[in-house]
C-alpha cells in the first residue's frame, strides 16, 4: 500500500502540473455536453415542400393548409408542373414534392378514393424518411376528416371504430434531449478515460522516465494500479459534472438509484481504463496510441446504439456489439436514468463489464514489460 501511495502522489502531481490534461478532462466534456445534445437531434422540422395543385379545389386547398399548419413543413414552391418543382429539388430548395392530380375532389367524393404523387429528395436519408412519414401522417389525418363528413349520424354507428390512446413511457413529452444526454455522457466518459490512459504509459516511454521506474523494485500490478486509480477518480469527476450539467441545463435527473448508477460507472471505468492501459503497453509513441485508440473509439461509438438502434443492425453487427463495452454503458445509463431499473435488471450488463475489466487489466499487467 505504501508503494501505491507514492505512485499515486507522483501521478496526481503530473496531472495537476499539466494544465492541458485538466482542461481536456474537465472543461471539454462540459462544453461538449452543452453543445452535442442540441446538434444531435433527429427531430426534423421545417421540411421544405413544393406543391403542384392541378385541381384547385376546396379539398386540395384544405389539404395544403393542413400540411403547412402542421408545424413540420415549410412551403417553398407552388408550381404548375412537376418539371418546375423538380428544379427546386435539384437546387436543394425542396425536400419533398406533392402533386395533387386533376379531379382530386371529384374522385374523392364520387369514387371514395384518390391517389397523390409524392417525390422525396433522398440525398439526406434521415430527413427524407422522417419528412415522408410526417407527410403521410398528415394525409391520413386529412383522409379521416373527409370520411367523417360522409358518415350519417344515427343511433348506432354502422362502421366499427377502434380508438387508440397512446402513452409514452419514461419520456412522455418525447423530448429528444432526454434520450440523447445519457448516451452522450456515456461517450464522453469513455473518450476521456480511454484516451488519457492510452497516452499515459507511452508518455513515460517518450520522456524516458519509464526506464527509471523499471529499475525500481515496483511490481507490475502496483505500477498499473498507480496509473489506473487517478484516472478512475478523474472519470468519476467527469461523470459527476455531466450529471450536474444534465440536471441544470436539461432538467434530467436519474429516475433510478444514483448509487447504482455510480456503482456501474465504477466498474465500467475499470474496463475502459484497463483497455487504454493495454493499448499503451503496445504503443511506442503518443501519436501511435492516439490513432489506435481513435480507431477503437469510433467503432465503439458508431456500434454502441447511440445513433443507430442495435436491434436494427444485421446479425453480424449485433454479434460484434456483444464485445463493445460502450453499448452496455449506453443501455444501462438509459435504463437507470430514464426507466428507473434496479440492480436485478442490469445484472447481465454488469457481469459483462466486470469480465471486460478483468480481462483488459490482466492483459495490461501481463503485457507491461518490466526489466529489473
Amino acid at each position: 500500500m505504501r508503494t501505491i501511495k507514492f505512485l499515486l502522489q507522483k501521478e496526481f502531481r503530473q496531472i495537476f502540473r499539466n494544465k492541458a490534461i485538466l482542461a481536456m478532462a474537465i472543461v471539454m466534456p462540459v462544453v461538449q455536453l452543452l453543445v452535442l445534445p442540441l446538434a444531435a437531434n433527429y427531430e426534423v422540422k421545417n421540411v421544405k415542400i413544393a406543391v403542384i395543385d392541378n385541381d384547385h379545389s376546396s379539398y386540395s386547398q384544405k389539404l395544403i393548409t393542413k400540411i403547412i399548419s402542421s408545424g413540420y413543413f415549410k412551403l417553398t414552391g407552388y408550381e404548375f408542373s412537376f418539371k418546375q418543382a423538380f428544379r427546386l429539388i435539384e437546387s436543394d430548395d425542396a425536400d419533398l414534392v406533392l402533386e395533387i392530380p386533376h379531379g382530386f375532389e371529384r374522385d374523392l367524393v364520387r369514387e371514395n378514393e384518390q391517389k397523390l404523387f409524392v417525390a422525396v429528395n433522398a440525398i439526406n436519408g434521415t430527413k427524407a424518411n422522417l419528412g415522408s412519414v410526417y407527410l403521410l401522417g398528415v394525409i391520413q389525418d386529412f383522409n379521416r376528416d373527409v370520411r367523417l363528413q360522409f358518415i350519417q349520424p344515427g343511433t348506432f354507428n354502422q362502421q366499427p371504430i377502434i380508438d387508440i390512446a397512446s402513452s409514452n413511457r419514461y419520456n412522455p413529452l418525447l423530448n429528444y434531449h432526454v434520450y440523447m444526454v445519457p448516451g452522450i455522457l456515456a461517450i464522453l466518459v469513455t473518450m476521456i478515460g480511454g484516451f488519457l490512459t492510452a497516452l499515459n504509459i507511452v508518455k513515460e516511454k517518450e520522456v524516458g522516465t519509464i526506464e527509471q521506474i523499471n529499475v525500481t523494485p515496483i511490481k507490475k500490478h502496483h505500477f498499473i494500479l498507480g496509473k489506473l486509480i487517478p484516472f478512475w477518480i478523474l472519470g468519476n469527476v467527469v461523470f459527476t459534472l455531466g450529471l450536474i450539467v444534465g440536471w441544470l441545463v436539461y432538467g434530467i435527473t436519474p429516475a433510478g438509484s444514483l448509487f447504482l448508477l455510480y456503482g456501474f460507472i465504477a466498474v465500467y471505468l475499470l474496463a475502459v481504463l484497463g483497455f487504454g492501459l493495454l493499448i499503451s503497453t503496445f504503443c511506442e509513441s503518443q501519436q501511435q496510441a492516439m490513432f489506435v485508440m481513435f480507431f477503437f473509439v469510433m467503432i465503439f461509438i458508431l456500434m454502441g446504439g447511440l445513433f443507430t438502434s442495435i436491434d436494427s443492425m444485421p446479425d453480424w453487427a449485433k454479434a460484434v456489439t456483444k464485445f463493445n463495452p460502450v453499448s452496455y454503458l449506453i443501455e444501462v445509463m438509459r435504463m437507470i436514468m430514464l426507466k428507473g431499473s434496479s440492480l436485478k435488471n442490469i445484472l447481465s450488463q454488469l457481469g459483462s463489464i466486470a469480465l471486460f475489466a478483468l480481462i483488459f487489466n490482466s492483459l495490461a499487467i501481463y503485457n507491461y514489460k518490466k526489466t529489473s
